[in-house]
């Protein structure tokens, strides 16, 4: 007994469907969104997804100075609505794992060896890019849409990983000795200039002496004694006795605690 289900199908937003007809095999109309009519038992849809799916794609190869590297890529993958049907016999539903892999593998070792390890991460938008129109020009023979290419991991050998290591533990050493030299030639400069001036202070203070005699080395002595008495006056166990002699000579006293 025959359903009356069976006589149409389905198709949801953002699929593609294309017939099997039993007796004279895949059509080759695509059948878009909507609901669409059919034969009971001759004809069976096949559905498509034709939404932009992400696929990786990870290799193990050798650059052009014989360093192995481990590079991955992100892909973002559609079939061509309009080769649904070649791709369903050529390829089956399946289609990216049947084919991202083996012209990933193929692309990804051409493009690698022409580079060696250190332009690898130098040139890697430029490498990036050169993969990406590679890739998508033959995943156009087997109509496929790339829509974005990009590399997600690139891993070196231990022996060239330790070599980049090393390299960047010396450029810090260099950088540092660069600026300990700096440093010490902007002290030296700095003393020199101190000692500039000292000595330009001590030929003012000579020529003022040879004009005024010792009056000037009196004054700072009186105000030197100022600032000391001053300071001494303020402590708690600091007496003053005013001298009543001829020499006037006046007396600190330091009383101890108890």
């Amino acid at each position: 007994m025959v359903n009356s289900e069976q006589f149409y199908f389905d198709v949801d937003g953002g699929e593609r469907a294309v017939i099997f007809d039993r007796i004279n095999g895949i059509q080759q109309r695509v059948n878009g969104e909507g609901t669409h009519l059919r034969i009971p038992y001759i004809q069976v849809p096949v559905i498509f997804d034709i939404r932009a799916k992400v696929g990786e794609i990870k290799t193990a190869t050798g650059t052009k100075d014989l360093q192995r590297v481990t590079i991955a890529l992100r892909v973002l993958c559609r079939p061509e609505e309009d080769q649904l049907a070649w791709i369903y016999q050529k390829l089956g539903k399946d289609f990216k794992k049947t084919v991202l892999p083996s012209i990933g593998n193929e692309v990804l070792k051409a493009v690698v060896a022409q580079y060696n390890a250190e332009e690898l991460l130098s040139k890697r938008s430029l490498i990036s890019a050169q993969i990406g129109y590679e890739l998508k020009k033959r995943a156009e023979q087997f109509h496929l849409i790339l829509d974005d290419v990009s590399i997600t991991e690139l891993e070196f050998g231990l022996e060239f990983s330790r070599a980049i290591e090393n390299k960047q533990v010396a450029q810090q050493e260099a950088e540092t000795q660069f600026w300990l030299v700096a440093k010490a030639d902007q002290e030296r400069k700095a003393s020199v200039i101190r000692a500039e001036g000292e000595a330009e202070a001590a030929e003012l203070i000579s020529k003022a002496m040879s004009v005024a005699g010792t009056g000037l080395i009196e004054v700072r002595r009186i105000d030197t004694a100022k600032d000391v008495a001053g300071t001494l006056a303020r402590g708690r166990n600091i007496t003053y006795l005013p001298s009543s002699g001829k020499n006037n000579s006046n007396i600190l006293l330091g009383i101890g605690q108890n």
